[in-house]
């Protein structure tokens, strides 16, 4: 029977949150602002997956006779082209379309990469304490001194670009802020009673980080992760804009953000759609994760 107790103890935690968390879930869903984000950011995905489906034309097709049509609501405009033509004659809707692609394939796999470490580094540091977290806080605060786009641009430039690349750049230049809350929150639970009982039974420190500990720092994951995805598309975005990112003849929003501030004057739409869709999809995913921060934190439903 006193193998069991750890598992009890355990269970207690996540069954005597289910009540709260229940109630925290049905006011996120009364959030016209999170619901409507959410379908937004939804909508986002399904486009990004489908884009070949969606898309009316590959965005890669050139037609100079085409060059910078407006719109289809402004006079010169077509239906054809609904959000008009670039300065190469190709369909801004479907290259729009198309760099949600990368856009979340960056934002998703940087912050995917930065949990992973960011979660590891942050579980040993907290637990373990003593010489092994204050080398890995060292760690981490020689990487906080560096601005992260630059440290970011700076790997980029040496090493060379590509979407690959990209991801492992910004994954590997954004763990830190996931070590330093798993580490808070793994420092105070590892004197707690459930880990005590634990170790007193023989359980191998690797199994209790495992099954113990990492299962009740996943909320303020989540939370972190989606705010990561927002600041992984808008620093993928600011490095394609510079030419450092992903390589030209992939469509991408801060490349045609780069394409089209030469024609702000005369086409903006070339520079504003994909300006729109950045800030729209930024904004969607950041106010996502401030409702998972809210189910995260029950408490602050209970007025």
């Amino acid at each position: 029977m006193t193998p069991a107790a750890p598992d009890r103890a355990t269970a207690k935690t996540p069954s005597g949150r289910s009540g709260s968390r229940a109630v925290a879930l049905r006011a996120l869903l009364r959030d016209k602002r999170a619901v409507v984000a959410l379908a937004v950011l939804l909508l986002l995905i399904v486009a990004a997956l489908f884009a070949p489906l969606i898309a009316p034309y590959d965005p890669s097709t050139q037609n100079l006779l085409l060059r910078l049509r407006p719109p289809a609501w402004q006079d010169g405009g077509s239906s054809a082209h609904l959000l008009g033509t670039d300065q190469l004659g190709r369909d801004m809707l479907s290259r729009v379309v198309h760099g949600a692609r990368v856009s979340l394939l960056v934002g998703a796999g940087a912050a995917l990469l930065a949990g992973v470490v960011g979660t590891a580094v942050g579980l040993a540091s907290g637990y373990f304490g003593g010489w092994a977290d204050r080398t890995l806080m060292r760690l981490a605060d020689v990487q906080l001194a560096f601005p992260s786009l630059l440290l970011a641009l700076a790997v980029v430039g040496f090493l060379g670009s590509g979407l690959w690349m990209v991801i492992l750049v910004l994954g590997f230049t954004g763990w830190v802020s996931y070590a330093r809350v798993v580490r808070s929150e793994v420092m105070s639970l590892r004197t707690r009673d459930f880990v005590t009982e634990a170790r007193a039974i023989g359980v191998t420190d690797v199994t209790i980080m495992r099954r113990h500990l990492l299962p009740n720092v996943m909320a303020p994951l989540a939370t972190i992760g989606t705010l990561h995805v927002a600041a992984a598309i808008v620093a993928e975005a600011s490095l394609s804009y510079l030419g450092l990112g992903v390589p030209k003849e992939t469509v991408t929003w801060g490349g045609m953000l780069a394409d089209g501030q030469l024609y702000l004057g005369t086409s903006w739409w070339v520079a504003v759609f994909p300006g729109i869709a950045l800030m729209l999809t930024s904004l969607t995913i950041n106010i996502t994760g401030d409702a998972l921060r809210d189910v995260a934190d029950p408490k602050a439903y209970r007025r």
